[in-house]
């Protein structure tokens, strides 16, 4: 059967009307029809299951895959043997079919590879039906006057993200565009790269009703909100790609006066969660698996940090992501979500890439999360930091102040809260070096605010 998006729509809010239950049957049930599906038509999930049960409903029993291992059997990974790896990336290295259907009827998306390793996703029909379908389901609870402030803008939605790319943030409203021209004109996309001052005047132009893009970016349109040169009034902000703080979060709905719905997804899974009012991510447990586990892919507890996710997408046939790491740190709410979805509750703390390792006094490392340099490092006159590890015990500080704030003292209260954070963590004698320039993003357009020593 092909759900179209009203279809998913309506079987989703039945679902969550239904209790955790409700989700929990239809997971079983499309996880058993997708690894079916990959075992018949992926010669590289054929291989990996041989010897499983003739049907599998239970996630656990499924061996873990990841980007490197997937990317490497790339041509036996995929389901439709027109799709190869010599292809997809010949069709992603041209930035004139951005959006532009591969193969007549799939979108292929990409990753900029900063965790080491470029990835080369392709998505099907069915895919971007749910991932449209469960953004329904997700998209309600404006109160009244947020309803008219939408109506009054007409629904036009800003997408602030990295320019040109395959990225899943560019493409994907590309493909609605081409799809719809009344929704392109609705949904548009504006490019970091370019001043300051020239995206704010676009933006206050445009006038939208709602905004999307990365924390980081966003947060820096809420320093130009406060300061008085953005003027806009969206009803929702939608963070994401990025860790939001709590401090963040706050910052964000104050300055602009709106509803923060943090997204929580990925290439591999564009629709796993969806945020709420409260500040969890709910994963949208009966389109996709969300499994917290340790450093030997172990069951995690809710309310324990995870050391890694595996994540399983139940919709994309044509590339299954099936128990696949993610690598980033979460921790499951233990108890009901005040919001009253029934759906599990996360929150993101980082990503296990992003663990800075130092050497200790005695011969030893330590790692530190980066959320535990995001705790120090909330305090007053600090816009955005990115502490770049140069070498085994180098750090270089790179820091935006904040209007009118003294970058001397920015830079002493940093220097002075990161040295009493690495000796409490007992790291070595580790240099702090002072950068010129401010903090730097990624070629998707992300604000990576750890990033640790390259491996060789």
């Amino acid at each position: 059967m092909r759900e179209n998006v009203r279809q998913v729509a309506r079987d989703a809010r039945r679902a969550t009307r239904e209790g955790a239950a409700g989700p929990m049957r239809r997971r079983r049930a499309r996880l058993a029809e997708a690894v079916a599906y990959a075992r018949a038509h992926s010669p590289y999930y054929r291989e990996l299951y041989e010897g499983l049960p003739d049907q599998v409903d239970d996630p656990a029993l499924l061996p873990v895959t990841d980007k490197k291992a997937l990317m490497a059997r790339f041509d036996d990974w995929v389901t439709d043997r027109q799709v190869t790896r010599e292809k997809v990336e010949a069709f992603a290295a041209d930035p004139r079919l951005v959006g532009h259907p591969f193969c007549g009827r799939y979108l292929v998306v990409t990753t900029t590879g900063t965790s080491g390793l470029r990835g080369l996703f392709v998505l099907d029909d069915r895919n971007m039906t749910v991932h449209t379908g469960l953004g329904l389901r997700s998209g309600g609870g404006l109160a009244a006057g947020d309803v008219v402030r939408t109506l009054a803008r007409a629904g036009r939605t800003a997408i602030v993200t990295a320019p040109g790319g395959h990225f899943a943030t560019v493409a994907g409203p590309a493909r609605m565009a081409l799809d719809s021209p009344w929704l392109g004109r609705m949904m548009r996309v504006f490019p970091i790269d370019q001043p300051i001052a020239d995206l704010v005047d676009q933006l206050n132009r445009f006038d939208p009703a709602s905004v999307a893009g990365f924390a980081g970016m966003l947060t820096l349109l809420a320093g130009e909100q406060e300061a008085g040169r953005l003027r806009i009034r969206p009803a929702l902000v939608v963070p994401g790609g990025e860790t939001l703080t709590p401090h963040a979060r706050e910052r964000i709905a104050t300055a602009f006066g709106a509803k923060v719905r943090a997204a929580y997804a990925s290439a591999e899974c564009g629709f796993l969660s969806a945020g709420c009012t409260d500040g969890w991510y709910h994963v949208n447990s009966d389109w996709a698996v969300l499994e917290p586990v340790d450093a030997d892919h172990r069951p995690v507890p809710p309310g324990r940090l995870s050391h890694t996710v595996l994540i399983s997408n139940l919709a994309n046939r044509v590339q299954p992501i099936l128990r696949y790491d993610l690598g980033d740190n979460v921790i499951v709410r233990p108890d009901a979500c005040p919001c009253g979805s029934p759906l599990p509750a996360i929150r993101v703390q980082g990503r296990a890439a992003e663990l800075l390792t130092f050497p200790t006094g005695g011969g030893d490392h330590v790692s530190i999360s980066p959320m535990v340099f995001g705790a120090a490092l909330h305090v007053p006159g600090i816009e955005q930091f990115q502490l770049v590890q140069t070498a085994p015990a180098t750090l270089r500080v790179r820091l935006r102040p904040a209007d009118g704030a003294d970058a001397d003292r920015v830079w002493e209260t940093t220097r002075d809260r990161v040295t009493h954070l690495l000796a409490e963590h007992q790291a070595g004698d580790v240099t702090l070096e002072r950068a010129e320039e401010p903090p730097q993003q990624s070629p998707g357009g992300k604000f990576r605010r750890i990033i640790p020593l390259a491996k060789v």
